[in-house]
């Protein structure tokens, strides 16, 4: 099926008359302007997994603020759009686009980002969205796009498309089943799968032979001490993690440095979830070069708030999670970085023993290790190692604003204007 439509750039709409099964009519693509407009955006998925017994309804103030212009961080180094699609009067679909100086500089400097994508089973106002999106980024000098991310691989990241039997874990997304086909519909490709592991407690919370020995040889230099965070240190250890994380992830697949802003607004994301237990530094002569953080999965006490912490007023969300948290009995190990210096010396055996030890001691029974590159072996390798299943798969996908063929090709200057700390980030890696 061709999924070509008619783009008006100047005004950012698309309507398309064509005929697809179970559908008929025009579909009109619109950016998000105004109050009502945003409420639609955040409240669409409410109507699309009505009755899906596994989503999780994100918190709706959470989904404004990163709406916001002016409190989500990311607008002080990027650039972003938003849109709705309508058959009619009703909404069936909306899409993010992005661009952000940071991957241009550090990875591609001809992509951009898009995300935030839910749609009907509707393969007409699928390609309606995409096509809007691709014309945003085309209009901005760009050949290709990437995504769904929420706005960089610091958030959500990846379509689910294997794994749809059971709800997701904390900060994982989730989607129907039939996103995958409206994606491949609507020309877009695989770029790269991120892998979610299952790993049962063990009775007695040790981790497999082969793990035990590796972290007990890491462990056994003098200069190497493991240890979880000091409450009494709290700022510093957080520091150490933004120290680590920026030295590891440098290099991986798409990653992008956090501003300060980015850091201590996902910092007051992550605080109230995080249990000093669960998380765990590996210091080379005092110096933390390397952590890893487990959540416990607060999804498992969010889908009792429905989405909304209050109902008029009335702390109903907030009272329910309170009385789910009880029952959470999984953690979500969310990262494990190591400096790349330190990479030969077996800290992340060590560090995932420790917070397994703990996790049991708390009373957890499952930890979900996600997510993992595909094309992450020892990462891989560690989770297989560990016991663990591998149980679920998201997946980034690209699509060719420009073809190489088309002489037209030649991309316009980016007209994104860096903020102040774009000169701060390494030059870009073809």
């Amino acid at each position: 099926m061709t999924l070509a439509a008619t783009t008006a750039a100047a005004t950012g709409s698309t309507t398309t008359g064509r005929t697809a099964a179970g559908t008929t009519g025009g579909v009109t693509v619109r950016p998000v302007r105004g109050r009502a407009d945003t409420t639609a955006f955040v409240t669409l998925p409410r109507a699309l997994y009505r009755g899906d017994p596994h989503w999780v309804a994100p918190l709706e103030r959470d989904q404004r603020a990163l709406l916001d212009r002016r409190r989500n961080p990311f607008f002080d180094v990027g650039a972003a759009e938003f849109f709705l699609a309508r058959r009619g009067r009703r909404v069936v679909g909306r899409i993010a686009t992005a661009v952000d100086c940071r991957l241009q500089a550090r990875h591609d400097a001809h992509c951009g980002l898009f995300g935030l994508f839910e749609c009907a089973d509707d393969p007409d106002a699928a390609g309606a969205l995409f096509d809007t999106a691709a014309a945003w980024l085309r209009e901005r000098g760009l050949r290709t796009m990437l995504g769904p991310m929420g706005f960089s691989t610091n958030d959500e990241c990846g379509v689910l498309v294997e794994g749809f039997d059971g709800p997701p874990s904390v900060m994982m997304p989730y989607n129907p089943a039939h996103y995958p086909a409206l994606y491949a519909a609507c020309g877009l490709v695989k770029a790269k799968d991120l892998l979610s592991w299952r790993v049962p407690m063990p009775p007695d919370g040790e981790p497999p032979t082969i793990i035990a020995r590796a972290a007990q040889w890491a462990t056994g230099s003098p200069d190497v001490r493991v240890r979880p965070m000091d409450p009494a240190r709290a700022d510093a250890d957080l520091a150490a993690v933004r120290d680590v994380y920026t030295d590891a992830w440098a290099g991986n697949y798409a990653s992008v440095p956090m501003t300060d802003r980015e850091f201590a607004h996902t910092l007051r994301r992550l605080r109230p979830l995080i249990r000093p237990e669960l998380l765990w530094f590996a210091e080379v002569r005092g110096e933390p070069v390397a952590f890893t953080l487990w959540l416990p999965d607060a999804n498992q006490a969010l889908r009792a708030a429905r989405g909304r912490l209050t109902t008029l007023g009335v702390p109903v969300g907030l009272l329910r999670i309170a009385r789910a948290a009880r029952r959470v009995d999984r953690t979500r190990a969310i990262i494990t970085g190591i400096k790349e210096a330190h990479r030969s010396r077996g800290l992340g055996a060590a560090l995932i023993t420790e917070a397994q030890r703990a996790a049991f001691r708390l009373g957890y029974t499952e930890s979900e290790l996600s997510w993992l590159l595909e094309d992450n072996r020892d990462a891989n390798r560690y989770a297989e190692a560990f016991g663990g299943v591998l149980f679920r798969r998201h997946r980034l996908y690209r699509r060719d604003l420009h073809p190489r063929s088309d002489p037209r090709s030649d991309p316009r200057p980016v007209t994104v204007t860096p903020s102040p700390m774009a000169a701060a980030v390494p030059e870009a890696r073809r």
